[in-house]
């Protein structure tokens, strides 16, 4: 499948809930999106010929941003900061949405669709900011090709111990991808090392409920290195064509 003789008959469209439930099973979050502002579709013109029987190839879902975030704050120069909680929240309203959910039927991703999808609505929401939060953003960064920018958590100090505890066992960062190769290195520690690394495992555990009690083993491993990995970045992207709105 080319990618010029797909994309050249698709077009962005004002959608629906409906358009959303289409997709909402590819999502990793595939819940009820909760209230949005605004939903666009990429859907095929009435000349894409084979993919007409497709209605919905990609979907983008704004929503009310989220009152305080301090990587926002970092943005924005603390733009809203220092405000009584009913200012702040007015501003923050008027001037800001959410990329909420953008979701690409699969037989339609690797063609750059998520980010035409994100850069041709963007300007749509006649707002001077629009912002967007992805777990795997560094992983996949398709809101950055779409022309946001970029601001990336810094790492838990939790985090930072278990690397270095993983670091100190002979566990090095490359290996952190593969759970599997990662529980075949804990399971032949032996002796100090292999109670220091349980040690430094259980305190991680700790800020996650039930899980500061999973035993030994393939999936809590899986587990750790899920969060130790999932740093969030932060993307905005100011309207060039409209400024702050204070009224």
């Amino acid at each position: 499948m080319r990618s010029c003789s797909v994309t050249k008959n698709l077009k962005t469209v004002h959608g629906s809930l409906k358009d959303y439930k289409e997709l909402a099973s590819y999502h990793y979050r595939d819940g009820h999106p909760g209230p949005f502002t605004k939903i666009f579709a990429l859907k095929p013109s009435t000349s894409a010929g084979k993919f007409s029987e497709t209605n919905t190839i990609g979907v983008i879902v704004y929503t009310l941003p989220t009152p305080g975030l301090e990587l926002r704050n970092i943005a924005t120069n603390n733009l809203f900061a220092g405000l009584d909680r009913s200012t702040q929240l007015a501003l923050i309203d008027r001037n800001i949405r959410r990329i909420s959910r953008v979701i690409i039927e699969p037989r339609f991703r690797g063609l750059g669709l998520a980010s035409r999808l994100v850069r041709e609505t963007m300007p749509e929401m006649g707002v001077p900011i629009v912002e967007g939060i992805a777990v795997m953003g560094l992983v996949n960064p398709f809101l950055e090709k779409a022309g946001m920018k970029a601001y990336v958590a810094k790492m838990s100090v939790r985090c930072a111990q278990l690397l270095e505890a993983f670091s100190m066992v002979g566990i090095k960062k490359n290996l952190l991808i593969s759970p599997q190769k990662v529980q075949e290195k804990l399971d032949r520690l032996r002796g100090t090392e292999a109670k220091f690394i349980e040690f430094q495992i259980n305190c991680f555990l700790q800020s996650y409920g039930k899980r500061r009690n999973s035993q030994a083993g393939l999936e809590r491993t899986r587990f750790v290195l899920s969060k130790l990995g999932a740093r969030p970045v932060y993307y905005i992207w100011f309207n060039p064509k409209l400024g702050l709105l204070t009224s």
